[in-house]
């Protein structure tokens, strides 16, 4: 049974759920459904200390919460249907799963469409994962995270970095993941009430502006349709009330068929992305979970912070 928090604030979310945007509607009303839902993400916490950096061409922001230097480093990749979002606005929930995690991250500025189409995000996400290789951050020490459209595109850079032959990261979480860009999982139909953040409109428009011409099936944009054959440990965590739920569920299927370790984890009565908001147990009980995976599976030092700073 969900808490009587996250109950109480999926009530009051719902009432305000963001309206969907037509088929041909205006990338700008799109862009201000996604902040609505950001503006949901709760304060910074104080820990946390933010600074603009570009690691290679690609430009972004390092996310610390301690100032004792940590060999860990979370490649974090922000939700917003990759039409939306920025390092800014996830400030909140990044910090809490630095905290969790006692780990740095940094976070891509990653092209957005529909100026910049697929596969533009995920070039990005390549390049910054080749420089931090680079720069000599150990593959070892880097773990691959995000939300939403985030979630995904960690999952098709595992696919780009195992096929471009590059030393696979420590692991990869994401929460409520859009990995089907095809849109066919039953949970589509069967939750279209129950989520009271997206809607099918909704990310059927973003995923017009993101593909344009390209295939919905193609498995570097959806990354249920890729083979994940010697990706690195896996951790999934989605709401039972979000659309995106079966997205998680195939994640998990993909991974298991691999032989990978994976958990995937469905929080009974929780909304999409529900670990942006702190005032819920599920919340936490979610990012501690996420954030024992990540040190257990980067325990020794491997990384040598100066190295991540060189050059910003």
């Amino acid at each position: 049974m969900p808490s009587w928090q996250s109950a109480l604030f999926a009530r009051v979310t719902r009432m305000a759920r963001p309206r969907t945007v037509g088929v041909d509607g205006d990338i700008e009303e799109l862009r201000r459904q996604y902040n609505y839902l950001f503006d949901r993400f709760g304060p910074i916490p104080a820990e946390a200390v933010f600074e603009s950096a570009q690691i290679g061409p690609i430009k972004g922001e390092w996310v610390r919460v301690s100032e004792v230097p940590t060999h860990r480093l979370i490649l974090y990749f922000h939700g917003g249907g990759y039409v939306a979002g920025s390092p800014e606005a996830h400030r909140p929930l990044i910090s809490r799963l630095c905290l969790a995690s006692q780990a740095m991250a940094f976070v891509p500025a990653y092209r957005l469409a529909p100026e910049f189409a697929f596969p533009a995000g995920l070039r990005d996400g390549i390049d910054a994962y080749r420089h931090l290789l680079q720069r000599g951050v150990a593959a070892s020490s880097i773990v691959l995270a995000g939300d939403d459209a985030g979630g995904g595109l960690a999952f098709a850079l595992l696919l780009a970095i195992r096929n471009a032959g590059l030393a696979m990261p420590a692991g990869c979480v994401a929460m409520s993941p859009w990995a089907d860009l095809s849109l066919t999982g039953w949970s589509m139909l069967q939750n279209e009430r129950n989520d009271a953040a997206l809607s099918w409109g909704l990310i059927f428009v973003s995923a017009r502006h993101y593909l344009k011409k390209s295939s919905p099936a193609d498995p570097y944009a959806s990354p249920v349709f890729a083979n994940f054959r010697d990706f690195p440990p896996i951790m999934v965590h989605a709401g039972s009330n979000e659309i995106l739920r079966d997205d998680a569920s195939r994640i998990g299927e993909r991974a298991a068929e691999a032989g990978v370790s994976v958990s995937v984890e469905i929080y009974d009565g929780m909304q999409h992305v529900f670990q942006a908001n702190p005032y819920v147990p599920e919340a936490r009980v979610s990012l501690g979970r996420l954030g024992q995976f990540i040190r257990a599976r980067t325990p020794e030092p491997a990384y040598e912070p100066a190295a991540a700073n060189a050059g910003e």
